[in-house]
């Protein structure tokens, strides 16, 4: 079962996987959202973190010097995600599947 989501994360789910790449994604927020799904996210050296959902597993960057993800992080964010089974569509499937 999809564990329901706040509109807040469906938001923030939406503003990753639009183009252009948005350079307005702030990372307290991508890590409610992962935390959320229950990824399993371990602290490496520096900004990166190793994570872990639904069977995938990836290095992600924390930003340097500020709150926002870079455009080249946000799409390594989006690729990940994919990977993972959580996009817009396949999560509305998926919700209106636990529905039924």
């Amino acid at each position: 079962m999809v564990p329901a989501m706040s509109h807040k994360h469906e938001n923030l789910i939406q503003s990753i996987f639009r183009d252009p790449i948005s350079a307005n994604i702030h990372w307290r927020e991508v890590e409610s959202l992962l935390n959320h799904l229950d990824a399993h996210i371990e602290q490496l050296t520096g900004a990166r973190l190793r994570v872990k959902l639904n069977g995938y597993e990836d290095v992600l960057h924390r930003p340097h010097g500020g709150s926002t993800l870079g455009r080249q992080d946000v799409k390594n964010l989006r690729e990940f995600l994919g990977r993972a089974k959580v996009t817009p569509s396949l999560y509305e499937a998926m919700k209106d599947k636990s529905k039924g």
